[in-house]
């Protein structure tokens, strides 16, 4: 739809299109799901509201929903519609699905990240109380966790969350390392993934109970859409079959794929982390078939090596330029002799284009007419149903047929025949004309009593009444409920004084700021197992100071271990970043702080968190200044703290930049560790260099180089009622980390105001900027 969708920039539906959407697809036994898979601020939960009545009334099968706060309205003002978990929910084990399933899920779509060996731990559930999943199949892979990437919010003020992705995993990136430039060769595309082809693997999918395989088609033409749909549901069927063992991708079929959209394809996640295959990192775009490597140039013509895939006239190449891949050279082919391309003249500047050059196909005219004639002309309605009927009546009354539980009566009296009177095969013929209907005709039962007759034009008018009652939809209930964005008034305990709280990466950050009058620190560490001696460092030396742990960004099936260690160190509390985490500690009696990572955008998911057992939410970066007040406005102030001061962690991912371009490993079982012995930092195209960092799980996360704060707006948040105050520190040093600390003491203690500190800030930073990041308003 137009609006709270991931693909605003598709040419979507209007609610004009959808009742007679549904209809048409209902009439094909095809389902229709609409994706409403974004955050919802505030102030739109009553347009969400509205939009979820439109959908229910149209005939809408499913909603697919990211945000926790929404799924709730979904399971209340509409009932009708069955509720599925987005992908950008960040589902990634069976701890996470637990807690998601108090929302009433139907179907839950996993994260991509996840493996083979990672499902089967989902499989292990009961069968009865199994909960249907979805798993991505094909089409493009967004290297960072979905629901967790905060990129384009972050460089342009376009929130993934919110449907705006700027795709900036797909630019260029130079490697810092330890300060200098790395030579990587052809290689600049460091973090865009190739495109997810799963086919080979549907096999074992369905052996491990997944229900429902999901194809990333939008901003995709229809001959992707009809190419990929025809490679899967072939695969599908051979292994329904029994012929699973034949299920390969090559031939006609990996060609079709390749020529629709490919950045090449590969299995993904499935078989676990390849961080040398995952990323080729030549290129972030569109290429097609690999069709040869130039062997020769001359006037008008170029010569491969050998044609990898058919090529003839009329079909389009492009010559790789790994230098910049926006000024590559290509075009169509006017002949082909030999290994030889002909090119019409001047069809092509040809300069530059050296022997070496690798050659893709980038277009094939015959393959997309075939396809187009897969899904041209009237569609053929699937058969989803038989029809039984039941032919009852006496002469002089009417005629009842009932069908499939709907009844039809004649509109004249039945007559006694003279000859051909009623019988199973007229009956059969005249209603068994079901053609562009979904239904074909079973078993005709007759109970008339004697020979009887009805005109023909009659029996066919009853044919086509008896369709449509089978065919119309159910009334649409009116669900008579108050408006759910009035949340309740909770009671808490009111705090008078703002508190400052602060997130440490290192122990010569908790050194300091055990000292700095700060009310709690959350530890960050990379390795975990030192949280046992920062917890007791805190406890000698911190006079008070509360210590919580945070947990890792991500926790995949099988990584309970990390919490363990973190219950063993006895902190005071732990910071929650995953679903999973929650499912976890609720059951240990720790207290728990929800952070960023669980995107609370609305009050409606502020409240079921806290009543979930956190104590407090912190706010999603996904918000402006005015979004944040109005979330304090609409629940109570004490739910909440807001990070004040932060690098931005834009991309969260299981891909590892150090081991794919700082080893040969595939793994962190091979790798050596390079994150351990390097500092790393990725430059953008406008020269920004932002700080790698790995996790305890291998995942990485990309900084933004520049630092945010909200200061200037701390005193319109103070008004509001909010009073828990977080800085995030990365990479400062202890004499940083004392600066920072005490400018944002002073703020809270009113010895400066946030535009004096935000100044101060930039003058001090080396790169001499500070901004005030996705706080800043905007009309």
């Amino acid at each position: 739809m137009p609006k709270f969708n991931a693909r605003l920039r598709a040419d979507n539906f209007s609610e004009e299109d959808l009742p007679e959407l549904m209809s048409a697809l209902h009439e094909h036994g095809v389902k229709g799901y609409c994706a409403f898979n974004t955050l919802i601020f505030t102030k739109e939960l009553e347009a969400a509201e509205e939009q979820l009545r439109v959908l229910e009334a149209a005939g809408v099968d499913a909603v697919i929903v990211q945000d926790l706060g929404l799924a709730r309205l979904v399971k209340r003002v509409t009932p009708g519609l069955h509720l599925h978990a987005s992908t950008q929910m960040t589902i990634t084990s069976p701890e996470g699905l637990k807690f998601a399933r108090r929302l009433g899920l139907d179907l839950a779509v996993l994260s991509r990240e996840l493996s083979l060996r990672d499902l089967e731990r989902f499989a292990k559930e009961g069968e009865e109380d199994r909960l249907p999943l979805e798993v991505f199949v094909h089409g493009a892979l967004c290297v960072a966790y979905s629901g967790q990437c905060l990129t384009s919010e972050s460089l342009g003020r376009r929130s993934a969350n919110r449907g705006e992705c700027a795709q900036a995993c797909r630019m260029p990136y130079e490697m810092i390392v330890d300060g200098v430039k790395v030579d990587l060769g052809d290689k600049r595309y460091l973090l865009s993934p190739q495109d997810l082809a799963a086919v080979e693997e549907i096999p074992r999918l369905m052996e491990l109970g997944v229900k429902s395989f999901k194809i990333e088609g939008r901003l995709k033409s229809p001959e992707y859409v009809a190419a990929v749909t025809q490679v899967y549901r072939k695969a599908i069927d051979a292994a329904m079959a029994g012929n699973g063992s034949e299920v390969k991708l090559r031939g006609p079929d990996k060609y079709a794929l390749e020529m629709t959209f490919s950045r090449g394809l590969y299995p993904g996640w499935m078989h676990g982390v390849n961080h040398q295959e995952l990323v080729g990192a030549r290129f972030g775009k569109k290429r097609g078939a690999f069709l040869g490597v130039v062997s020769a140039v001359d006037l008008g013509a170029v010569e491969l090596d050998g044609f990898a895939v058919p090529l003839k006239a009329g079909d389009g190449v492009v010559f790789e330029n790994p230098a910049d891949t926006n000024k590559e050279k290509g075009g169509y082919v006017f002949g082909v002799k030999n290994r030889w391309m002909e090119f019409g003249h001047g069809k092509i500047d040809f300069e530059g284009i050296k022997v070496g050059t690798r050659v893709f196909k980038t277009s094939d005219p015959a393959l997309d007419r075939q396809l187009r004639a897969s899904f041209a002309g009237d569609l053929r309605v699937r058969k989803q149903g038989v029809l039984n009927l039941r032919v009852s009546g006496r002469e002089g009354e009417l005629l009842e047929v009932m069908g499939n539980g709907k009844v039809v009566k004649s509109q004249m009296p039945l007559q006694a025949a003279m000859k051909r009177p009623l019988s199973v095969e007229v009956i059969g013929q005249q209603f068994g004309k079901l053609g562009g209907t979904p239904f074909e005709l079973g078993e005709v039962v007759m109970a008339l009593e004697g020979d009887l007759i009805l005109p023909m034009s009659e029996m066919n008018r009853m044919r086509r009444e008896l369709v449509d009652l089978l065919l119309a939809e159910p009334p649409v209930k009116t669900w008579v409920v108050p408006p759910v964005f009035e949340m309740p008034v909770r009671e808490s305990e009111v705090v008078k004084e703002p508190k400052l709280l602060v997130t440490c990466r290192t122990i010569e950050q908790v050194e300091v700021a055990m000292r700095s009058g700060v009310m709690r620190i959350y530890a960050d560490f990379e390795d975990i197992r030192r949280y046992a001696d920062v917890v007791k460092r805190v406890r000698e030396g911190g006079d008070g100071v509360e210590i919580f742990l945070a947990t890792p960004r991500i926790q995949k099936s099988g990584e309970e271990g990390f919490f363990k260690l973190i219950e063993r160190a006895e902190p005071d509390g732990v910071l929650v970043r995953n679903l999973g985490a929650l499912e976890y500690f609720a059951a240990t009696g720790m207290r728990m702080t929800g952070d960023f990572s669980l995107n609370v955008a609305n009050p409606l998911t502020a409240e079921f968190l806290v009543g979930s057992g956190l104590e407090r939410v912190t706010v999603s970066y996904d918000l402006n200044a005015q979004q944040v007040l109005d979330l304090i406005e609409g629940g109570t102030p004490s739910w909440f703290e807001l990070t004040l001061h932060q690098h931005m962690p834009m991309f969260h991912m299981e891909h590892c930049v150090f081991a794919a371009f700082l080893s040969e490993g595939k793994s962190f079982l091979d790798c050596g560790r390079p994150c351990e012995k390097h500092v790393v930092k990725l430059r953008d195209r406008v020269g920004m260099e932002h700080p790698l960092k790995a996790d305890v799980g291998c995942r990485n996360t990309l900084f933004n180089a520049v630092p945010q704060t909200g200061a200037k707006f701390f005193g319109e948040l103070m008004a509001a009622g909010l009073r828990f105050y977080r800085v995030e520190l990365l990479e400062e040093s202890a004499e940083e980390t004392i600066r920072v600390l005490e400018m944002y003491r002073g703020l809270l203690s009113g010895e400066r105001d946030g535009t004096t500190l935000w100044r101060e800030l930039k003058a001090q930073s080396q790169l001499g900027v500070v901004t005030s990041g996705t706080l800043e308003s905007v009309s």
